[in-house]
């Protein structure tokens, strides 16, 4: 689950991590009122979406006319904001994030995620804040300082010095530093963090340390026990994925016209590939499961079809736990209830396969039936190829 820039900021503040002063609002005139009870002399305005890349997308304004606030949050409330991170059609702006304006001397970057790896939280700070990490990660990976904190331990005074020697901070800023580090570590342990960005980490003309930006996603499968969760913004989440996540269903979107129905995320991964080396686009990633039912494969249709992209069906199951023949079952049933009315392509292995296949052919609907995923793949193609 990802946070917004403001809630980010919310839990940064209950753990000690300097934030710049702000205050929400959802019109202009509220906007407007925020920025002069504030105060100062000039106020960013800035959208929040769960998407990077607002400021080069006209998501942030930095004025001085106070005016002009309540002109950028009418401008940007309502409207769908297009990022290099967001969906083709964009992320919607429900409301904006008044901020008073910081004196920035320098702007350096710091983040945590769980290192698959190692299996540890690590920490990665850089000088080269306010720019996108990836390219700096890509470009230059020399500039990126990190390190692993074991949990038995917790964050040693060390490694914050090491860091902060590393950005090329004062001692009273690497004490900051390490203020900042401390909170970042027991908020990401505590809320069951997955990652977690302060970009940039500002240091300001009076050389103290403030976090301009963040950036925080939640891990899922903690949601249950965190108060948070009712933070959650549906408004920013793709609805045929909030649909999927409602059946326990993996679903991402993507841009082909192949939909694919897999069970096991591996499997899935290698139809995608198979489609793609026979010349397909797969409209989506889908796994439903290794406990796949007959509910759950009516559902997954059901999404499927929502996409009007999708001009054919691929359904690789292996049948495991679940019997081929109650899979098979579960696709007829989904076919005639759904009105599927594009080409099934149907891969079936395992238990009781024969079976499955018989009901398949025999159910009068017009589903393909492949020997293999490679002739599944080939199958789908051409069924698409003779849409066209």
């Amino acid at each position: 689950m990802n946070l917004h820039e403001y809630q980010a900021k919310q839990l940064f503040a209950e753990y000690g991590i300097p934030v710049q002063d702000g205050m929400i609002a959802h019109d202009g005139p509220e906007a407007l009122k925020n920025a002069k009870n504030l105060g100062g002399d000039a106020w960013l305005v800035k959208a929040q979406v769960h998407a990077g890349g607002r400021g080069k997308a006209g998501g942030v304004k930095f004025t001085k006319d106070i005016n002009e606030v309540k002109e950028t949050a009418d401008r940007l409330i309502g409207s769908q904001l297009v990022t290099t991170q967001s969906a083709p059609d964009g992320q919607p702006v429900n409301c904006v994030l008044i901020a008073a304006a910081a004196d920035i001397a320098k702007e350096l970057y710091l983040g945590a995620v769980v290192d698959r790896g190692t299996r540890l939280v690590t920490f990665m700070g850089s000088l080269a804040g306010g720019m996108d990490i990836e390219e700096v990660a890509a470009k230059t990976p020399e500039k990126i300082i990190t390190f692993s904190v074991e949990p038995g331990l917790g964050i040693q005074d060390f490694q914050c010095r090491q860091m902060g020697f590393s950005l090329g901070l004062k001692p009273n800023q690497i004490k900051g530093l390490q203020v900042i580090l401390r909170g970042l570590y027991k908020l990401f342990v505590e809320k069951d963090l997955s990652l977690v960005e302060i970009n940039p980490l500002a240091i300001l003309e009076d050389e103290s340390l403030c976090a301009i930006d963040a950036k925080i996603n939640v891990d899922d499968n903690a949601l249950y026990r965190q108060k948070i969760s009712e933070w959650r913004d549906p408004s920013q989440e793709d609805l045929k994925e909030r649909q999927a996540a409602e059946f326990d269903l993996n679903y991402v979107t993507l841009d082909g016209n192949i939909a694919c129905m897999v069970n096991g995320a591996g499997l899935a991964m290698a139809t995608m590939d198979i489609i793609k080396l026979t010349g397909g686009q797969p409209a989506n990633f889908l796994d439903v499961g290794g406990g796949t039912t007959a509910e759950r494969v009516a559902e997954a249709f059901k999404i499927i079809v929502s996409d009007q992209k999708v001009e054919a069906i691929l359904v690789n199951i292996f049948g495991g736990i679940v019997r081929c023949d109650l899979i098979a079952e579960g696709i007829i049933t989904a076919v005639k209830e759904v009105g599927v009315e594009v080409p099934v392509i149907v891969r079936l292995e395992g238990t009781n396969v024969n079976e499955g296949k018989e009901m398949l052919a025999s159910s009068g609907l017009a589903i393909i039936s492949a020997e293999n995923l490679a002739d599944a793949a080939t199958k789908a193609v051409t069924a698409v190829g003779e849409k066209i």
